[in-house]
């Protein structure tokens, strides 16, 4: 059983015709790709510029606090060693003035100002008074220093000329890294120096022991780029750095260096730092940190924020696929609602026509058959007047007489038949006997079916009653389903089509069945078997809207369409249809009086 428009028994009937369907995807791929830019433009693009918007100003806000921190960790650790640096020399400033350099030499005098220094932190790893010839007046230390003249060392000029003197870290006649602070003051016209070694491990203490991070470091350099601590990384204290040195500035730089090697002369990420000069003694004060560590929170944040606007976008795009899919899916609905109902409306006019036609085809074979009855009657009426004396040929004239009368009543059967179908163009709600008006269905179309070598065979159920429905949607049912049944046969040289009826007193409705003994229908074919367009014929010989139509029918008249098919042993279809018209079907009909344009 194939699906089939029936109205044009010929096969004339013509498919969609293939350029109009590929015009038709053309546009609804255009359709889809619109709504989807336009989707894009009016929501993925506001969401990527408020993202960006919002990611700029967070970055700038976050680097920013990471340079304040830095800066802070600067100005506080320059501050610290300052305090170190001025207070442990405003001490030995205050002790040269306060006191004589022969008060200074006694003994045990030194030894008390050393402890003095030394009483809250080790500050001070020894103390000496050194005249203007180089040598100690007064030593208080763990060195042996005593015979050490120092009148050629850098830093005894400079404390000569200066009066104050605060050195680089040197090695010194002690071999080790140190570093000092001497004062001068004057016995009369003598000069005598007051001098202090810083003990290294408390000044580094004030630097090192600082941690930023994973590989932040603070260290201070002299003007030779000369490490005065111990930074971090490998190398140690009195090391050459690679740190770019600049000229001494006032206030805090911050600066990105890259390019940068290690003590081993391996390549080292680049670098932010941050750094302030010393004013006395001239060492540069440097923060510096891994870029990619320092700015690790901000590149979390830029990163989580890249992924949350492509899942937003991934997120919309998906959407706007699926919703632009769902609106095309319903404009195809729409389309081809409106094309069944535009070849409804066609099959409707066809019905008309062929209404009008079989009418006036009734009409015009009725004239001429009342003529040839008129004619019977009067070769009748003359045989009996003048009887026929050869007994053979009176027996040829009344078979003869017999066989007009035979074929006239039949002509007048296949009319009133005629008319009965011309009647049936307008839709209202009437008293159908199904019995009667399927057995007019089969007359019409027995023929064509004889000649294809189809048998049919009815079985209906006596105790049927009557049905109120709409004939004419009920005709085109019929002959939609029995034109099937009998196109299902081709290819084959016989067959037969079992049409029975029953009544189902319990659900109050009416059962018809249809079957055939044609092909069959295949198990993926048949969940389409109702789709409009579709249909197995080749093309020109169906529209594909033929069962379509005929389940649109019964559902409105309230009933139901169901098929069963096995492939090579044929098809039923089962109608079901109530006594009684939905309530809507008889107000729309009853307030409308119009040519039925949907079946």
């Amino acid at each position: 059983m194939t699906k089939e428009s029936p109205i044009s028994h010929n096969g004339t009937e013509p498919a969609e015709a293939p350029d109009v369907a590929v015009q038709r995807q053309a546009t609804y791929a255009r359709l889809f790709w619109r709504f989807v830019w336009l989707t894009i433009l009016c929501s993925l693009v506001p969401l990527l510029l408020v993202g960006w918007g919002i990611n700029l100003h967070y970055t700038r806000f976050a680097r920013e606090r990471m340079l304040n921190f830095f800066q802070n960790q600067v100005e506080d650790h320059r501050r610290i060693i300052a305090q170190f640096l001025n207070e442990h020399t405003s001490k030995l400033q205050l002790i040269a003035r306060t006191h004589d350099r022969d008060q200074l030499i006694e003994p045990g005098a030194l030894q008390t100002v050393f402890e003095l220094f030394n009483q809250d932190v080790r500050s001070l790893t020894d103390l000496s008074v050194i005249g203007d010839h180089g040598y100690h007046l007064a030593y208080v230390g763990s060195y042996d220093l005593w015979s050490r003249n120092y009148s050629k060392e850098f830093w005894f000029t400079q404390v000569m000329e200066k009066g104050l003197y605060i050195s680089d870290m040197f090695m010194g006649f002690r071999k080790e890294p140190h570093f000092i602070i001497a004062v001068t003051h004057s016995n009369g016209d003598k000069k005598w120096i007051l001098r202090a070694t810083i003990h290294t491990e408390s000044f580094r203490s004030l630097v090192e022991n600082v941690r930023i991070g994973g590989t932040g470091e603070v260290y201070l350099l002299n003007t030779e780029s000369v490490y005065q601590t111990n930074p971090r990384s490998n190398a140690a204290i009195m090391d050459t750095s690679s740190y770019p040195m600049e000229p001494y500035h006032e206030g805090i730089r911050i600066r990105l260096l890259e390019n940068l090697k290690n003590a081993q002369g391996l390549d080292r990420p680049s670098q932010i730092a941050c750094q302030a000069w010393l004013k006395n003694p001239r060492w540069l004060l440097v923060v510096q940190q891994d870029h990619d560590e320092a700015f690790a929170d901000v590149n979390h944040a830029n990163t989580w924020t890249l992924v949350f606007l492509l899942l937003s976008a991934a997120s919309i795009l998906v959407v706007t696929v699926f919703i632009t899919r769902h609106m095309i899916t319903v404009i195809k609905r729409r389309d081809t609602e409106a094309d069944r109902l535009n070849q409804q409306l066609l099959q409707a006019g066809k019905l008309a026509s062929i209404g009008e036609l079989s009418a006036g085809v009734a009409h015009e074979i009725n004239n001429p058959l009342a003529i040839i009855l008129t004619e019977r009657q009067l070769l009748l009426d003359a045989a009996k007047h003048a009887p026929i004396a050869d007994s053979e040929f009176q027996e040829q004239f009344s078979d003869s007489m017999n066989q007009i009368d035979l074929q006239v009543q039949r002509c007048k059967r296949i009319t009133q038949n005629l008319l009965r179908f011309s009647r049936r163009t307008q839709s209202m709600i009437e008293t159908v006997d199904l019995n009667a008006f399927i057995q007019e269905v089969v007359d019409l179309l027995e023929r064509e079916a004889r000649s294809s070598g189809i048998k049919f065979f009815s079985e209906p159920d006596p105790g049927l009653p009557p049905v109120s429905s709409d004939p004419s949607q009920l005709q085109q049912v019929f002959l939609n389903l029995i034109t099937n049944a009998i196109d299902a046969h081709d290819g084959k040289p016989y067959g037969s089509i079992r049409i029975c009826t029953r009544a189902d007193g319990e659900r109050q409705t009416a059962i018809v069945k249809v079957a055939d003994s044609g092909s069959g229908i295949t198990p993926e074919n048949l969940n389409r078997i109702f789709d409009p367009f579709f249909t197995t014929k080749a093309v020109g010989k169906g529209t594909g809207l033929g069962l379509s139509i005929c389940f649109s029918i019964v559902k409105r008249l309230g009933g139901s369409l169901t098929v069963q098919s096995e492939v090579g042993k044929g098809t039923e279809f089962t109608i079901q249809l109530p006594y009684t018209p939905p309530k809507e079907l008889q107000d729309s009909l009853s307030a409308k009086r119009t040519p039925i344009t949907a079946a």
